[in-house]
């Protein structure tokens, strides 16, 4: 019977992104396979992480394309570039908790894409007058990311309705915490 390596790659993910410190004999009784049959398409933990990291970095440029991030206002670009991500944050949570995706020389140069086409959606958004200039693009991009690998565990816990995950993020990023007075 051949393994579908995308199925045992979805099931992986399901299962890290709620208990990320799940070992290679969860990961193959979650896929329903053998840990033997895992390590003859992932060699170990590192492999599976890595292929999870592509995964993600296919699904984020996914979303970014339906989001269509250089049409409209920049504000709704977000909105819509959130509700893009929302199927793939929990993955992106796992993801962003991996410190070793991110140090040294074998960063992958998705990450790099990604970052750049979040960080021009808050320039233009700037440029525009849409968005505070007080806030460099960059850490509006953290902070994107930040708002989304948390929502996605909130959503995961119960604390966040998933209905809810789009609007919270949005707004609280868009329009930050800070109460304003009605004109």
């Amino acid at each position: 019977m051949a393994v579908d390596r995308e199925q045992v790659l979805r099931s992986a993910a399901a299962l890290l992104t709620r208990k990320a410190t799940a070992t290679m004999d969860e990961v193959a009784r979650a896929a329903g396979i053998s840990r033997a049959t895992l390590h003859r398409h992932f060699a170990g933990r590192d492999a599976l992480v890595r292929a999870l990291e592509s995964l993600g970095i296919a699904e984020c440029e996914a979303a970014l394309e339906e989001a269509r991030t250089d049409e409209g206002p920049a504000a709704e670009a977000v909105r819509r570039l959130v509700r893009a991500m929302e199927p793939s944050a929990a993955l992106l949570a796992f993801l962003y908790t991996e410190n070793q995706l991110f140090e040294g020389e074998e960063q992958n140069e998705g990450w790099a894409r990604i970052d750049a086409a979040f960080t021009e959606l808050f320039r233009r958004g700037q440029e525009s007058g849409e968005f505070r200039i007080d806030l460099t693009p960059a850490w509006l991009t953290e902070a994107l990311y930040g708002l989304l690998a948390s929502g996605a565990w909130a959503v995961a816990e119960g604390r966040v309705a998933r209905n809810d995950f789009t609007h919270m993020i949005a707004e609280l990023l868009l329009g930050g915490a800070l109460r304003r007075e009605e004109p």
